[in-house]
């Protein structure tokens, strides 16, 4: 049903008209963004299942050969051996825009290039096993960080899929047809208005044709008595 608020002039008919417009062009421009956010999201969460499920089963890994280390070392010397750290990683965090949405870009690198420069400790009082579970981590420090980066991304792209969703259906649901319904209303309200005053200028006419027709009677009737 048409807005009680609308005014049925053709001012206003030529206002909703262009709304109209407007309307349908951003409603198609929403569609694009939302099925192209989808396919990009579902690609993201495609990706994001393999790393996590890769990143747990390498901390899975690393805690088993620390069980292993533990049990083969004192207590007192694994933690004297963990103490300080021995690598540092300086993370950079930028940005990416993928369809108006800032996504999250992580960069890391270590305070050396050497690999193995992440024991902490000498090599005479430990393990093996300790060695291999620190080693163990440091390989899966990459894949930590690139699904970190995935998974805010995805909370990103979902949080912009859900409210271009909303816009979406509000131009379609609520927007469109409610300015279609206007139009008509207007529309309807001026072809009345226009039907009334083609009927009022029809009985004006009739009306002088009748009194032009009564004003010659009259003077047929002078002329008639004065003969």
């Amino acid at each position: 049903m048409a807005s009680t608020q609308v005014n049925p002039t053709r001012m206003e008919l030529t206002k909703q008209k262009k709304k109209l417009v407007t309307a349908v062009k951003g409603h198609k421009l929403l569609k694009d963004k939302r099925d192209e956010l989808m396919r990009q999201f579902l690609d993201l969460a495609r990706e994001n299942m393999a790393l996590r499920l890769k990143v747990e089963e390498g901390i899975k890994e690393a805690n088993k050969n620390f069980v292993i280390a533990k049990a083969g070392m004192s207590e007192q010397t694994l933690n004297t051996a963990l103490m300080a750290p021995k690598q540092e990683v300086y993370l950079d965090a930028g940005k990416k825009n993928v369809m108006s949405v800032d996504i999250p870009v992580f960069q890391s690198q270590t305070r050396t290039a050497d690999a193995n420069d992440i024991y902490s400790y000498g090599f005479a009082f430990t393990s093996g096993d300790l060695d291999g579970a620190v080693k163990s981590l440091a390989d899966i420090l990459p894949d930590m960080l690139k699904l970190a980066e995935i998974e805010k991304s995805c909370q990103l792209m979902a949080s912009e899929i859900e409210k271009t969703r909303r816009r979406v259906n509000a131009l379609e649901h609520v927007i469109i047809p409610e300015t279609q319904e206007n139009i008509k209303y207007i529309t309807m309200k001026l072809d009345e208005s226009e039907r009334s005053t083609q009927i009022r200028l029809m009985k004006v006419k009739d009306m002088m044709l009748e009194e032009a027709h009564h004003y010659k009677e009259k003077d047929r009737e002078r002329a008639y008595s004065a003969g």
